[in-house]
């Protein structure tokens, strides 16, 4: 069973008279109870891509289903509720002038769901389930650490008990210390709802840990989909290979990591064929010329990658 799919998403900016390609032709799915983690560079199109997902951004071309049904405005309305977000920045997702109580109670109000009393029962259920004391409810954003105001943001995204929370780097702006708290109390929620995640992150070692599958994004475009244990341990496409090839670890001291070279091409003039070819240390003539398909690697069925050469 599906809960959402994207079916070749396109999300494109104007800017002056040129066009910026933000997020072009992704297909992808998320299924109850899963996680994905979507992962790629500072400009990769991550956060773009989540944000259609949350009804947040209108795609450009393309189209959404949730729960199978085309996303018009009937669906949409009711997806809202069982679609939510969690930001990057805790204190810039939060109203300062609101107390904590009214913050988890916003989306039953603006969903108009049960009575006041009602939502303030349930404002004082999420943020006891957040691991944060009872007394929190009457408190400010600025009383509390960053970590706290995180809890608070995922109590919130509960509320209206989502099927599908979209988490855009929900541990960057969090000490190392605490991303850990927070990333437990996010799989435990998970186990006890049957909670779907998105999770976009540029922590591979984050997304190890919780994903199910994984979702690879260049400039935009989907280069690799996998079962996070099999594209750990044998990537297909070169930019996954680079990408984990980056991330410290331990054994490794004396062994220089093989990152990614150059720059990322401006999605103003995305390069022609692969997209990839202007930093791939496996790129032949037809990477610039022909612009390689999603399709399975060799021998792994359930592992895809654009990559003409994908191992």
């Amino acid at each position: 069973m599906t809960l959402v799919a994207l079916d070749n998403i396109g999300v494109k900016f104007p800017v002056g008279r040129r066009t910026l390609t933000a997020v072009d032709n992704v297909s992808l799915h998320l299924a109850p109870g899963e996680t994905v983690g979507l992962v790629g560079e500072s400009g990769s199109g991550k956060s773009t891509l989540g944000n259609v997902v949350a009804g947040l951004q209108r795609p450009t071309t393309g189209a959404m289903r949730f729960r199978g049904k085309p996303m018009d405005t009937a669906t949409t309305k009711a997806a809202h509720k069982e679609i939510q977000i969690v930001f990057q920045d805790p204190f810039g997702a939060l109203d300062p002038r609101m107390p904590v109580s009214a913050i988890i109670a916003e989306p039953l109000l603006i969903q108009r769901i049960g009575s006041r009393a009602d939502r303030a029962g349930r404002a004082a259920e999420l943020v006891e389930q957040v691991g944060l004391p009872r007394d929190a409810l009457n408190r400010y954003p600025h009383e509390f650490s960053g970590g706290q105001r995180q809890r608070i943001a995922i109590a919130r995204a509960l509320a209206p008990d989502p099927a599908l929370i979209v988490a855009d780097e929900p541990l960057s702006a969090l000490d190392v210390s605490i991303q850990s708290q927070i990333l437990n109390l996010m799989r435990s929620l998970q186990q006890a709802r049957g909670l779907a995640y998105l999770f976009i992150s540029h922590d591979l070692a984050v997304v190890n840990h919780l994903a199910d599958r994984v979702a690879v994004l260049y400039l935009g475009r989907l280069v690799e989909v996998a079962p996070r244990a099999e594209i750990f341990a044998m990537p297909s496409h070169p930019y996954t290979v680079a990408l984990l090839e980056a991330v410290p670890r331990i054994g490794r001291r004396h062994r220089r990591a093989v990152g990614i070279h150059g720059e990322m091409p401006s999605p103003l003039d995305p390069p022609p064929g692969c997209v990839f070819h202007t930093r791939c240390p496996k790129v032949q003539a037809i990477c610039r010329a022909e612009e390689p398909r999603l399709e399975p690697a060799p021998g792994r069925p359930a592992q895809s990658a654009a990559c003409h050469f994908k191992s």
